[in-house]
């Protein structure tokens, strides 16, 4: 259920999976629903390749999946100004990245929107004003998205980053300071499952 304050950043059906990637990541499962949810906070041995994951051993996920079909739109989920755009372009990486800038309760609150189409680079510009439920941007595929099954990573920040990036993923070591600094979305998401 989404948060009554918020929109919803994608609408979800009402049977939704919510995925386990505790015990690793099978990138060919077969899937339930075209729709699902990623957790925030979990570890998540051997999902992340890649240097820029495995140096650091970064295994904890410090955001939400929302998979949907590949074009789904994403709304804000409150007004606020598109912040920083660009392309992540390492393997399993971000890919097409947004990032939107939010006044939440009188503080300042940052988004990120990964894994996007590259044509929601061409929808607003750094700057532009938005309001809430607005569109602005689209699921990407998998050439465009990092080399993701098509999801969204969702992401928030009580620091401004200083390039269109955030650390999707941080090691145990530095989890509870990652905790801290990027909150749990289903602050804006709303409940999205059971703990």
């Amino acid at each position: 259920m989404f948060h009554p304050t918020f929109h919803p950043v994608i609408f979800l059906p009402d049977d939704y999976e919510v995925y386990d990637f505790s015990q690793g990541y099978d990138p060919n499962r077969t899937l339930s629903c075209e729709y699902g949810i990623g957790k925030y906070n979990e570890h998540r041995p051997g999902m992340y390749q890649g240097e820029h994951f495995e140096q650091e051993q970064r295994t904890v996920h410090i955001g939400i999946d929302i998979a949907a079909p590949i074009g789904t739109n994403i709304h804000a989920f409150t007004d606020g100004i598109i912040y920083k755009q660009g392309y992540n372009a390492l393997p399993w990486d971000y890919g097409t990245t947004i990032i939107t800038e939010h006044i939440v309760e009188g503080k300042k609150l940052y988004a990120l929107h990964g894994h996007l189409s590259k044509e929601s680079l061409r929808l607003r510009k750094e700057g532009e004003a938005f309001s809430r439920g607005d569109i602005i941007a689209t699921v990407g595929n998998k050439d465009e998205n990092g080399g993701w099954n098509p999801h969204l990573h969702f992401q928030l920040s009580y620091k401004a980053p200083a390039v269109p990036d955030m650390p999707g993923v941080t090691s145990l070591r530095n989890r509870a300071m990652a905790l801290q600094l990027y909150p749990d979305p289903q602050i804006v998401l709303g409940k999205l499952y059971e703990s």
